[in-house]
């Protein structure tokens, strides 16, 4: 897990590993406490599919050390500082691992009604060596930097996630801007709305073959060469609703900051998203319609039925007995 803002950064009860709970649900019960902003790490390892489908309905095996527990942990709220109800997790961590495997757990969750925000991450230096900063969070923020109000950021979802080759700043639906007013916009009926941002990327001028071609599951997992639109100085923003991509715009990528915008009819209750794909992804906006809650997908719902299940078969033996009925 990434437990950002703790207050004490040793779990009671001992200074080594081996007294930590075995339970995520329970470490991030004691987080939350002291107000932090949690979420899985490496969240693609574990969650393995042969597929290059996005979403795809295949349960993976759920038996690594990414964001499994998600599953589980995503449906509870646990008391904050003020004893209120908040999320248990705020966000999922992106590009560091396969990005079909980390986006597909998250699509799926946003599907059944879930708002779980997404966050960069490098996991330095035991997946990438080179250097911090491979998978970024840029958060918009209000006057000078400031690391608790970063991530108050990434509770809210005011960023995207990105390589760092490519942009995708000042994204709205409508009048509501990512991350502001909860990014919620409501409707009240079915109607076209308008998606505006400001975007950007840069290739090289020569492209890469032999990264173009590479297995997605092989490094670099995000890597705006792999967006490149065949030998063109060019690549694709497009925007997502409930996980699938309704309408594409190409840009070229030379570096220069550009506005796009798209016209989408949205007849239910979504999410809303923009991505180049792997290389930058925002948060959603959520547009209800007629004061309804998004449920998207019903397949979703039963892929996330099943992922429990799976979880639940191989994580049993690894939780300490005295959390084990708690955990079921």
């Amino acid at each position: 897990l990434c437990l950002l803002r703790l207050k004490e950064e040793i779990y009671p009860g001992g200074d080594s590993k081996d007294h930590w709970p075995t339970l995520c649900l329970n470490t991030l019960r004691w987080a939350k406490q002291q107000g932090s902003v949690c979420g899985p790490a490496h969240s693609g390892w574990g969650l393995e599919v042969k597929t290059t489908d996005l979403p795809n309905y295949i349960v993976p095996p759920f038996n690594g050390i990414g964001a499994n527990e998600y599953i589980v942990d995503v449906t509870h709220e646990l008391p904050g500082p003020d004893g209120k109800l908040q999320p248990a997790v705020d966000f999922l961590s992106m590009v560091d691992t396969p990005y079909v495997w980390e986006l597909n757990m998250w699509y799926h969750s946003l599907n059944v009604g879930y708002r779980t925000r997404v966050s960069g991450e490098t996991d330095f230096p035991c997946i990438y060596g080179e250097r911090v900063g491979l998978g970024r969070s840029y958060v918009k923020l209000d006057g000078k930097l400031d690391y608790d109000q970063w991530c108050e950021g990434i509770r809210q979802g005011r960023n995207y996630v990105s390589d760092g080759k490519s942009h995708l700043m000042e994204f709205k639906v409508n009048d509501v801007a990512l991350g502001e007013k909860g990014s919620e916009l409501r409707l009240s009926q079915p109607s076209t709305v308008k998606l505006t941002a400001r975007v950007a990327a840069r290739l090289n001028e020569l492209p890469n073959p032999t990264l173009q071609k590479l297995d997605y599951a092989k490094k670099p997992y995000w890597d705006i060469e792999r967006a490149r639109i065949a030998d063109t100085g060019e690549v694709p923003v497009e925007v997502i609703v409930n996980g699938y991509p309704v309408a594409k715009k190409t840009i070229v990528a030379d570096g220069k900051l550009q506005a796009v915008s798209f016209d989408i009819t949205i007849n239910r209750s979504s999410w809303v998203a923009l991505r180049i794909l792997p290389s930058s992804h925002t948060n959603p906006i959520f547009v209800l319609v007629n004061g309804k809650p998004i449920r998207a997908s019903r397949r979703s719902a039963e892929w996330c039925l099943k992922g429990v299940d799976q979880c639940w078969l191989q994580k049993e033996k690894l939780i300490n007995a005295k959390e084990l009925t708690e955990a079921r």
